[in-house]
């Protein structure tokens, strides 16, 4: 029910942490890691947003994409601070997912909790199987 929408995106990630360029701007996002899977009658999409503000997160669905961007900034320094070791990736990610014309993009919900933004979209009514008498 899920589709990848970018095969090529692995490649870049890997390429852009080989070459020490893993910041990502708004033409062009690094990607953040997913999980999905089907939960009753939902499927969950579980993304890796560690140090992201709330604010910072923009979910939107236009037909059946899925798209969540959110930007990571740089934590406020102050006077007389001198950062020693910037690992964390900062910039821009993105992630971009086909759903299927069975799930509800009408009542997705949003959770964020501890650095991981999951969403919830259930399966519509017409796709539920029944039983025909």
């Amino acid at each position: 029910m899920l589709m990848r929408t970018d095969p090529f995106r692995e490649f870049d990630r890997l390429t852009q942490q080989l070459l020490g360029n893993a910041s990502g701007t708004w033409s062009r996002p690094t990607a953040m890691p997913m999980d999905a899977y089907r939960e009753d009658d939902a499927y969950v999409i579980a993304l890796d947003l560690p140090g992201v503000a709330p604010d910072a997160i923009d979910i939107d669905v236009e037909r059946n994409m899925l798209t969540v961007r959110a930007e990571r900034r740089p934590v406020a320094q102050g006077e007389g601070v001198q950062m020693e070791l910037s690992e964390r990736p900062l910039g821009v990610f993105s992630r971009q997912v086909m759903l299927a014309d069975t799930l509800d993009t009408e009542h997705i919900s949003a959770d964020y909790e501890a650095g991981v933004l999951t969403l919830r979209i259930p399966i519509a009514e017409r796709a539920k199987p029944r039983k025909i008498t």
